[in-house]
Order: structure tokens, then C-alpha cells, then sequence
């Protein structure tokens, strides 16, 4: 089991910077893939960035893209997503997954567990 808490959401202006956290706890985490996704108000769940299980690989959706950036602390079971030049259209409650797997899905079907999500609302 692998249990995940997201941290950092707030309310922005636009342009600003926000730090999202999501705390992982188990004993499989340092082999788990992480990712983020969100979901917008009357929009589907949809894919954000993703980092495989060393750090060392990551992907992101176009829309963020040079935007933001993911990473992960083994050592504190954390992970990271560093999110600048935000836009209105960031706004959405972000949630953290986690998938036991070396390689990096973008699927939200390919992950088996998931955080409560925070919320990220940017004014414009």
C-alpha cells in the first residue's frame, strides 16, 4: 500500500509561482512512478507531469510544458511539482498518483493510487 498527501495548493494571481508536495508513505514507494493530474470544474481528470521511480526521467502535457517542473526526494518520500507563469487556465484541485512500475505511464487508468488533491485556483 501506498498512502499520498498533497500539500501547497492557494490562490495566485497570475504569473506567480506555486509548489505543490505530495508526501508518500510504504514500503514500495522508491519503486513507484509519481505523477500529477488535475482536474478542472466540469472537466475530465487529465495527465500533468510524471517522474519514474529514480528521478531521472520525466514528462510533462503540453500545456505545462517549460512551465513546470516535477521531481522527487527518495530520501524524504516526497515529490515535487514547481509550477511558474501559472495561468487562469491552471486552476483545477491537482492530484499526486503512485504506480509500482520502472517505467513512466500518462495514463490516469495506469496508476494505482492516488492522494485527496489540493486545491490550485489562479485569478486572472
Amino acid at each position: 500500500q501506498v498512502q499520498l498527501v498533497e500539500s501547497g495548493g492557494g490562490l495566485v494571481q497570475a504569473g506567480d509561482s506555486l509548489r505543490l508536495s505530495c508526501a508518500a508513505s510504504g514500503r514500495t514507494v522508491s519503486s513507484c512512478a509519481l505523477a500529477w493530474f488535475r482536474q478542472a470544474p466540469g472537466k475530465e481528470r487529465e495527465f500533468v507531469a510524471a517522474i519514474d521511480w529514480r528521478g531521472s526521467a520525466t514528462y510533462f502535457a503540453n500545456s505545462v510544458k517549460g512551465r513546470f517542473t516535477i521531481s522527487r526526494d527518495n530520501a524524504k518520500n516526497t515529490m515535487y511539482l514547481q509550477m511558474n507563469s501559472l495561468k487562469f487556465e491552471d486552476t483545477a484541485v491537482y492530484f499526486c498518483a503512485a504506480k509500482r512500475t520502472f517505467l513512466v505511464p500518462s495514463a490516469m487508468q495506469e496508476y494505482d493510487y492516488w492522494g485527496q488533491g489540493t486545491q490550485v485556483t489562479v485569478s486572472s
